[in-house]
């Protein structure tokens, strides 16, 4: 059996990479300290036992998972969070305006998808909910977090309605969801957004935390330069000729 695929991106801080070949690099993120583990994300609705691999590999168990924050209601983000959430005491954490899809009570809205991503996915009628999940704390804009000195809630609708990012002061860290991602070495817009005016917007907040690192729900993370890598993403797969975020 292979080992999970962990990186280290700031002391406390990993990257898990989530295998399959379904959707381009996709990403998990653990902040790990003395008071336990922090999951961001949960990757797709098999991924709890790469997730428990991860955590033995940091020499943690499943008990030590303290906290689930999910950066939006997509199954490739939030589709092992009912499971792990059974099986931990974590509490499960999600955006206002997303809550009600984390849980099941109410169906997600589609993304609006461009020429170009139709190209890379084609159009569907249902939207991609995972397994309904408790949510035991709906968090917006400015909120903080009892961890990582004290992780500032961004809400970066656009991709979702409800999408949050996290700034971690004590690693400098932007973690962005879908909000952005890395592609083929260049900084881009997420993709397959409900509102593409709102996700190119949110791409301002992002950039004005100045945070060096950023970690991406998809893609390689950014260790150096990451504000001003974000501030100058392109929207790669608009339908206008430069790609250019307007």
């Amino acid at each position: 059996m292979s080992s999970p695929d962990l990186l280290q991106l700031a002391p406390s801080l990993y990257r898990l990479r989530i295998a399959g070949g379904a959707a381009h690099l996709l990403n998990c993120y653990l902040w790990v300290d003395d008071h336990g583990v922090t999951l961001i994300d949960t990757g797709w609705p098999d991924s709890a036992g790469l997730i428990l691999e991860a955590l033995s590999a940091l020499g943690k168990s499943q008990q030590d998972v303290t906290r689930i924050v999910l950066t939006h209601f997509h199954e490739d983000h939030a589709g092992s969070a009912a499971e792990i959430a059974g099986w931990s005491r974590a509490e499960v954490i999600a955006g206002d305006a997303d809550a009600a899809y984390v849980r099941g009570i109410e169906r997600g809205p589609l993304p609006i998808l461009t020429p170009r991503e139709q190209s890379i996915h084609p159009a569907t009628s249902e939207p991609p909910h995972s397994p309904p999940c408790r949510v035991d704390r709906v968090v917006s804009d400015g909120d903080s977090l009892d961890f990582a000195g004290g992780a500032i809630v961004l809400g970066v609708p656009g991709h979702t309605p409800g999408s949050i990012a996290l700034y971690l002061p004590d690693a400098d860290t932007i973690l962005t969801g879908d909000a952005v991602a890395e592609f083929h070495g260049e900084v881009i817009l997420g993709v397959f957004n409900v509102d593409r005016q709102a996700a190119t917007r949110s791409l301002n907040k992002l950039a004005a935390t100045g945070a060096q690192i950023a970690g991406f729900g998809h893609g390689e993370a950014v260790l150096h330069n990451a504000s001003a890598r974000i501030a100058s993403a392109i929207d790669a797969f608009a339908d206008d000729a430069d790609g250019t975020p307007q």
